[in-house]
Protein backbone atom coordinates (compact mmCIF):
# COMPACT_ATOMS: atom_id res chain seq x y z
CA UNK A 1 0.00 0.00 0.00
CA UNK A 2 1.55 3.36 -1.01
CA UNK A 3 2.50 5.82 1.69
CA UNK A 4 0.03 8.69 2.07
CA UNK A 5 1.11 11.93 3.77
CA UNK A 6 -1.44 12.94 6.39
CA UNK A 7 -1.52 16.65 7.31
CA UNK A 8 -0.80 17.25 11.00
CA UNK A 9 -4.00 17.93 12.95
CA UNK A 10 -4.30 20.14 16.03
CA UNK A 11 -5.53 18.35 19.15
CA UNK A 12 -9.37 18.32 19.11
CA UNK A 13 -9.71 20.30 22.32
CA UNK A 14 -12.05 22.98 20.96
CA UNK A 15 -13.97 24.18 17.92
CA UNK A 16 -11.13 26.48 16.92
CA UNK A 17 -10.81 27.04 13.19
CA UNK A 18 -7.75 29.32 13.41
CA UNK A 19 -5.06 29.04 16.07
CA UNK A 20 -2.02 31.33 16.05
CA UNK A 21 0.63 31.26 18.76
CA UNK A 22 3.47 33.76 18.99
CA UNK A 23 2.68 34.86 15.42
CA UNK A 24 5.34 37.26 14.16
CA UNK A 25 5.98 38.97 10.83
CA UNK A 26 9.14 40.96 10.13
CA UNK A 27 10.11 42.98 7.09
CA UNK A 28 13.83 43.55 7.50
CA UNK A 29 14.30 45.47 10.75
CA UNK A 30 10.59 46.32 10.99
CA UNK A 31 8.28 44.05 12.98
CA UNK A 32 4.74 44.34 11.63
CA UNK A 33 3.22 41.64 13.85
CA UNK A 34 4.90 41.03 17.18
CA UNK A 35 4.21 37.64 18.77
CA UNK A 36 0.41 37.67 18.90
CA UNK A 37 -1.93 34.84 19.93
CA UNK A 38 -5.23 34.53 18.05
CA UNK A 39 -7.97 31.93 18.19
CA UNK A 40 -11.07 32.01 15.98
CA UNK A 41 -13.93 29.60 16.58
CA UNK A 42 -15.88 27.83 13.87
CA UNK A 43 -19.01 29.71 12.78
CA UNK A 44 -18.21 33.05 14.40
CA UNK A 45 -17.51 36.49 12.95
CA UNK A 46 -14.13 37.70 14.17
CA UNK A 47 -12.71 41.17 13.61
CA UNK A 48 -9.31 42.86 13.56
CA UNK A 49 -9.43 46.57 14.43
CA UNK A 50 -6.50 48.95 14.50
CA UNK A 51 -5.04 52.10 12.97
CA UNK A 52 -3.03 52.03 9.75
CA UNK A 53 0.20 50.11 10.28
CA UNK A 54 -1.12 48.16 13.26
CA UNK A 55 -0.43 44.79 11.60
CA UNK A 56 -3.96 43.81 10.57
CA UNK A 57 -3.28 43.18 6.88
CA UNK A 58 -0.04 41.31 7.60
CA UNK A 59 -1.96 39.04 9.97
CA UNK A 60 -4.71 38.45 7.40
CA UNK A 61 -2.15 37.54 4.75
CA UNK A 62 -0.63 34.94 7.08
CA UNK A 63 -4.07 33.50 7.84
CA UNK A 64 -4.72 33.31 4.09
CA UNK A 65 -1.41 31.47 3.58
CA UNK A 66 -0.05 34.01 1.10
CA UNK A 67 2.63 35.24 3.52
CA UNK A 68 4.77 33.07 5.77
CA UNK A 69 5.24 33.88 9.47
CA UNK A 70 8.72 34.99 10.49
CA UNK A 71 8.20 33.23 13.80
CA UNK A 72 5.48 31.45 15.76
CA UNK A 73 2.84 29.08 14.41
CA UNK A 74 -0.38 29.34 12.42
CA UNK A 75 -2.91 26.51 12.06
CA UNK A 76 -6.08 26.79 9.98
CA UNK A 77 -8.59 23.89 9.89
CA UNK A 78 -6.07 22.10 12.11
CA UNK A 79 -3.47 22.24 9.31
CA UNK A 80 -0.05 23.83 9.66
CA UNK A 81 -0.02 26.88 7.39
CA UNK A 82 3.74 26.58 6.92
CA UNK A 83 3.47 23.22 5.16
CA UNK A 84 -0.14 22.90 3.96
CA UNK A 85 -0.90 26.31 2.46
CA UNK A 86 -2.41 24.90 -0.73
CA UNK A 87 -4.90 22.71 1.14
CA UNK A 88 -5.91 25.66 3.32
CA UNK A 89 -6.30 28.10 0.42
CA UNK A 90 -8.61 25.63 -1.34
CA UNK A 91 -11.05 25.88 1.58
CA UNK A 92 -11.12 29.65 2.09
CA UNK A 93 -12.53 32.65 0.26
CA UNK A 94 -10.81 36.04 0.16
CA UNK A 95 -12.32 39.48 -0.42
CA UNK A 96 -9.38 41.91 -0.78
CA UNK A 97 -9.62 45.57 0.14
CA UNK A 98 -9.42 46.60 -3.52
CA UNK A 99 -11.63 44.81 -6.02
CA UNK A 100 -9.65 42.62 -8.42
CA UNK A 101 -12.48 41.90 -10.82
CA UNK A 102 -11.95 41.60 -14.56
CA UNK A 103 -13.72 44.80 -15.57
CA UNK A 104 -13.93 43.89 -19.27
CA UNK A 105 -15.89 40.68 -18.63
CA UNK A 106 -19.53 40.36 -17.65
CA UNK A 107 -20.68 39.71 -14.12
CA UNK A 108 -21.41 36.02 -14.74
CA UNK A 109 -18.18 35.55 -16.72
CA UNK A 110 -16.18 36.76 -13.71
CA UNK A 111 -17.76 34.01 -11.63
CA UNK A 112 -17.29 31.33 -14.29
CA UNK A 113 -13.62 32.22 -14.75
CA UNK A 114 -12.90 32.25 -11.03
CA UNK A 115 -14.57 28.88 -10.60
CA UNK A 116 -12.22 27.40 -13.19
CA UNK A 117 -9.26 28.46 -11.01
CA UNK A 118 -10.54 25.89 -8.51
CA UNK A 119 -10.83 23.26 -11.26
CA UNK A 120 -14.61 23.21 -11.03
CA UNK A 121 -16.34 21.68 -14.07
CA UNK A 122 -17.90 24.27 -16.37
CA UNK A 123 -21.43 23.08 -15.62
CA UNK A 124 -20.78 23.35 -11.88
CA UNK A 125 -19.33 26.86 -12.32
CA UNK A 126 -22.51 27.95 -14.08
CA UNK A 127 -24.75 26.35 -11.44
CA UNK A 128 -22.91 28.00 -8.57
CA UNK A 129 -22.73 31.32 -10.41
CA UNK A 130 -26.52 31.34 -10.79
CA UNK A 131 -26.97 30.73 -7.05
CA UNK A 132 -24.38 33.35 -6.09
CA UNK A 133 -25.87 36.00 -8.37
CA UNK A 134 -29.18 35.53 -6.60
CA UNK A 135 -27.46 35.67 -3.20
CA UNK A 136 -25.67 38.90 -4.14
CA UNK A 137 -28.83 40.43 -5.67
CA UNK A 138 -27.11 40.69 -9.07
CA UNK A 139 -29.22 38.31 -11.17
CA UNK A 140 -30.58 41.13 -13.31
CA UNK A 141 -27.02 42.35 -13.98
CA UNK A 142 -25.57 38.96 -14.95
CA UNK A 143 -24.78 40.08 -18.51
CA UNK A 144 -23.55 43.57 -17.55
CA UNK A 145 -19.91 44.47 -18.07
CA UNK A 146 -18.30 44.87 -14.65
CA UNK A 147 -16.82 48.27 -15.50
CA UNK A 148 -20.38 49.65 -15.69
CA UNK A 149 -21.40 48.55 -12.17
CA UNK A 150 -21.68 50.79 -9.14
CA UNK A 151 -19.21 50.46 -6.28
CA UNK A 152 -21.72 48.57 -4.17
CA UNK A 153 -22.47 46.11 -6.97
CA UNK A 154 -18.77 45.48 -7.56
CA UNK A 155 -18.30 44.80 -3.87
CA UNK A 156 -21.21 42.33 -3.83
CA UNK A 157 -19.74 40.64 -6.89
CA UNK A 158 -16.34 40.37 -5.14
CA UNK A 159 -18.03 38.62 -2.23
CA UNK A 160 -20.00 36.35 -4.57
CA UNK A 161 -16.81 35.45 -6.43
CA UNK A 162 -15.03 34.59 -3.17
CA UNK A 163 -17.77 32.05 -2.45
CA UNK A 164 -17.50 30.13 -5.73
CA UNK A 165 -15.48 27.34 -4.04
CA UNK A 166 -18.02 27.10 -1.17
CA UNK A 167 -15.43 28.09 1.46
CA UNK A 168 -15.66 27.27 5.14
CA UNK A 169 -13.76 30.45 6.01
CA UNK A 170 -14.16 33.89 4.43
CA UNK A 171 -11.47 36.58 4.87
CA UNK A 172 -12.65 40.16 4.24
CA UNK A 173 -10.26 43.12 4.22
CA UNK A 174 -12.17 46.39 4.71
CA UNK A 175 -15.27 44.97 2.96
CA UNK A 176 -17.33 48.21 2.80
CA UNK A 177 -14.69 50.94 2.47
CA UNK A 178 -15.90 53.73 0.19
CA UNK A 179 -19.51 52.56 -0.01
CA UNK A 180 -22.55 54.67 0.79
CA UNK A 181 -24.69 53.74 3.83
CA UNK A 182 -27.32 51.93 1.77
CA UNK A 183 -24.73 49.71 0.06
CA UNK A 184 -23.02 49.01 3.37
CA UNK A 185 -26.25 47.80 4.95
CA UNK A 186 -26.97 45.51 1.98
CA UNK A 187 -23.51 43.97 2.36
CA UNK A 188 -23.99 43.57 6.12
CA UNK A 189 -27.17 41.61 5.41
CA UNK A 190 -25.35 39.34 2.93
CA UNK A 191 -22.54 38.68 5.41
CA UNK A 192 -25.01 37.98 8.21
CA UNK A 193 -26.74 35.43 5.99
CA UNK A 194 -23.41 33.73 5.31
CA UNK A 195 -22.73 33.48 9.03
CA UNK A 196 -26.17 31.91 9.53
CA UNK A 197 -25.19 29.30 6.93
CA UNK A 198 -22.14 28.35 9.02
CA UNK A 199 -19.40 30.25 7.20
CA UNK A 200 -16.74 31.62 9.55
CA UNK A 201 -15.99 35.30 8.88
CA UNK A 202 -12.72 37.08 9.64
CA UNK A 203 -12.61 40.76 8.73
CA UNK A 204 -10.70 43.96 9.15
CA UNK A 205 -12.57 47.25 9.23
CA UNK A 206 -12.14 50.91 10.08
CA UNK A 207 -15.88 51.30 10.70
CA UNK A 208 -16.65 50.85 14.37
CA UNK A 209 -20.38 50.47 13.73
CA UNK A 210 -19.58 47.71 11.25
CA UNK A 211 -17.55 45.85 13.86
CA UNK A 212 -20.38 46.22 16.40
CA UNK A 213 -22.92 44.96 13.86
CA UNK A 214 -20.97 42.01 12.47
CA UNK A 215 -18.41 40.76 14.99
CA UNK A 216 -19.05 38.25 17.76
CA UNK A 217 -15.51 38.87 19.00
CA UNK A 218 -12.66 41.10 17.94
CA UNK A 219 -9.14 42.17 18.78
CA UNK A 220 -7.76 45.70 18.78
CA UNK A 221 -4.23 45.86 17.37
CA UNK A 222 -1.69 48.65 17.76
CA UNK A 223 1.94 48.64 16.61
CA UNK A 224 1.90 44.92 15.96
CA UNK A 225 0.46 43.95 19.35
CA UNK A 226 -3.02 42.92 20.51
CA UNK A 227 -4.04 45.48 23.12
CA UNK A 228 -7.58 44.22 23.80
CA UNK A 229 -9.82 41.27 22.96
CA UNK A 230 -13.47 40.46 23.55
CA UNK A 231 -16.98 40.99 22.27
CA UNK A 232 -17.93 44.58 21.34
CA UNK A 233 -20.20 44.80 24.40
CA UNK A 234 -17.52 43.44 26.73
CA UNK A 235 -14.90 45.86 25.41
CA UNK A 236 -17.20 48.85 25.89
CA UNK A 237 -17.97 47.74 29.44
CA UNK A 238 -14.30 47.18 30.21
CA UNK A 239 -12.71 50.28 28.69
CA UNK A 240 -15.41 52.94 28.69
CA UNK A 241 -18.39 54.15 30.70
CA UNK A 242 -22.08 53.64 30.09
CA UNK A 243 -22.52 57.12 28.59
CA UNK A 244 -20.52 60.03 27.20
CA UNK A 245 -21.37 63.72 27.56
CA UNK A 246 -20.13 65.86 24.68
CA UNK A 247 -19.87 69.59 25.43
CA UNK A 248 -19.01 72.42 23.07
CA UNK A 249 -18.14 75.88 24.32
CA UNK A 250 -17.49 79.19 22.59
CA UNK A 251 -14.39 79.50 20.42
CA UNK A 252 -11.20 78.87 22.40
CA UNK A 253 -13.28 78.23 25.51
CA UNK A 254 -12.96 74.45 25.74
CA UNK A 255 -9.64 74.42 27.59
CA UNK A 256 -10.79 76.85 30.28
CA UNK A 257 -14.07 74.97 30.67
CA UNK A 258 -12.27 71.64 30.98
CA UNK A 259 -10.38 72.90 34.03
CA UNK A 260 -13.71 73.69 35.75
CA UNK A 261 -15.18 70.32 34.78
CA UNK A 262 -12.47 68.28 36.52
CA UNK A 263 -13.86 65.54 38.72
CA UNK A 264 -17.16 65.11 36.90
CA UNK A 265 -17.57 61.53 35.70
CA UNK A 266 -14.88 58.88 35.48
CA UNK A 267 -12.71 60.55 32.87
CA UNK A 268 -12.49 63.82 30.95
CA UNK A 269 -11.00 64.29 27.48
CA UNK A 270 -10.21 67.69 25.98
CA UNK A 271 -10.42 67.87 22.18
CA UNK A 272 -9.86 70.90 19.94
CA UNK A 273 -13.59 71.29 19.27
CA UNK A 274 -15.24 69.83 22.37
CA UNK A 275 -14.91 68.33 25.83
CA UNK A 276 -15.89 64.71 26.48
CA UNK A 277 -16.97 63.53 29.91
CA UNK A 278 -17.17 59.77 30.38
CA UNK A 279 -19.78 58.92 33.01
CA UNK A 280 -22.30 56.23 33.87
CA UNK A 281 -25.05 58.90 33.89
CA UNK A 282 -24.59 61.62 31.29
CA UNK A 283 -27.60 63.65 32.42
CA UNK A 284 -26.24 63.83 35.96
CA UNK A 285 -22.90 64.99 34.56
CA UNK A 286 -24.68 67.68 32.54
CA UNK A 287 -26.59 68.85 35.61
CA UNK A 288 -23.31 69.14 37.53
CA UNK A 289 -21.85 71.13 34.62
CA UNK A 290 -24.63 73.69 34.97
CA UNK A 291 -24.25 73.73 38.77
CA UNK A 292 -20.65 74.83 38.25
CA UNK A 293 -21.86 77.86 36.33
CA UNK A 294 -20.92 76.65 32.87
CA UNK A 295 -23.19 77.13 29.85
CA UNK A 296 -22.03 75.09 26.86
CA UNK A 297 -23.18 76.10 23.40
CA UNK A 298 -24.30 72.52 22.85
CA UNK A 299 -24.54 69.34 24.91
CA UNK A 300 -25.12 65.77 23.80
CA UNK A 301 -25.53 62.67 25.96
CA UNK A 302 -24.92 59.41 24.08
CA UNK A 303 -24.14 55.80 24.81
CA UNK A 304 -20.50 54.75 24.74
CA UNK A 305 -19.46 53.05 21.54
CA UNK A 306 -16.71 50.84 20.23
CA UNK A 307 -15.13 53.95 18.73
CA UNK A 308 -14.62 55.34 22.25
CA UNK A 309 -12.82 52.12 23.18
CA UNK A 310 -10.74 52.18 19.99
CA UNK A 311 -9.56 55.76 20.52
CA UNK A 312 -8.89 55.13 24.20
CA UNK A 313 -6.63 52.19 23.35
CA UNK A 314 -4.87 53.46 20.24
CA UNK A 315 -4.96 57.26 20.67
CA UNK A 316 -6.22 60.00 18.40
CA UNK A 317 -2.96 60.76 16.59
CA UNK A 318 -2.96 60.09 12.86
CA UNK A 319 -0.95 57.05 11.78
CA UNK A 320 1.10 57.38 8.59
Amino acid sequence: MPFVSVPPVMPPTSDSLIVARGLTKRFGDFTAVDGIDVEVHRGEAFGFLGPNGAGKSSTMRMIGCVSSPSDGSMHVFGLDAATHGAQIRARIGVVPQLDTLDTELSVKENLWLYGRFFDLPRAECRRRATELLEFAQLTDRADSIVDNLSGGMKRRLSIARSLINEPELLLLDEPTTGLDPQARHVLWDRLYRLKQQGVTLVLTTHYMDEAEQLCDRLVVMDQGHIVAEGSPRDLIARYSTREVLELRFAADGNEAAAAQLAGIGDRLELLPDRVLIYADDGETALTETHHRGLSPESALVRRSSLEDVFLQLTGRSLAD
